[in-house]
């Protein structure tokens, strides 16, 4: 199975401005362009950094009222520098989250979590800029259609992964939520079933009906015949 990455949802080619930009011009490209990052590259073209919109906020608040109480945890100093800066290179974070461009989205969004922040700076192997990955980005595997979810279970999962017959395993998707209904030939295959499903990208929910043929998993002591259910499947590929 192919998992989506954050190349497939990123936005590539960012808007960027350099250290020296006004932050009234920051503020004009985070409205026009209706995004709430901007990189920050030196004139060599290498990240210094990121401005967010939160920033900018949190610019007007310290401003308004230095002793805010939603920004006391702040040291002075950094109060001072956020409520004085003028320029992208004063206001911005010197030590943003990034992520190899071809991260899967899950890692992506773990990586989110795991630094708080609602985007990440996707660098390519030699470190440079290649775009910008939001929250509401990765959101979007949650949009791919049912037919095509359904599509990679019976050929990723069931049949490719698991080798079993698709034509067994009756696969409804309706808004994300995959039903299964029908029989694996082995019962262990029934949990590996569940969590390679649970993994297709754009899944919210498995419900499952499955049975199976045979049971491989209670074993008679030193007997390597397997015990069977009462089942026309299991009694067919007996015979």
């Amino acid at each position: 199975m192919r998992h989506y990455q954050v190349r497939d949802v990123m936005t590539a080619n960012p808007m960027t401005v350099t250290p020296v930009t006004p932050l009234k011009n920051v503020a004009e490209i985070l409205v026009r362009a209706r995004i709430g990052v901007v990189p920050v590259l030196t004139p060599q073209g290498r990240m210094a950094g990121v401005v967010a919109e939160g920033d900018l906020l949190r610019k007007e608040q310290l401003q308004r009222d230095p002793e805010g109480r939603h920004s006391m945890h702040l040291p002075y100093r950094i109060r001072r520098d956020i409520a004085t800066a003028e320029t992208a290179g004063e206001l911005m974070d010197r030590y943003p989250a990034t992520v190899p461009v071809g991260t899967s989205v899950a890692e992506a969004a773990r990586l989110m979590d795991r630094h708080q922040s609602r985007f990440l700076l996707v660098t390519g192997e030699d470190g440079k800029l290649l775009g910008v990955v939001t929250a509401r980005d990765l959101l979007q595997v949650f949009l791919r259609p049912d037919a095509a979810i359904k599509a990679e279970i019976s050929r990723d999962v069931l049949s490719r992964y698991l080798g079993t017959n698709p034509v067994l395993v009756r696969v409804d998707v309706t808004d994300g939520v995959v039903r299964l209904a029908g029989e694996l030939e082995r019962k262990s295959m029934l949990a590996a079933t569940l969590r390679a499903v649970r993994a297709v990208d754009g899944v919210i929910d498995v419900e499952s009906q499955l049975g199976y043929a045979i049971d491989d998993i209670r074993l008679p002591h030193g007997s390597d015949q397997l015990e069977t259910v009462s089942s026309p499947v299991a009694r067919r590929r007996l015979t």
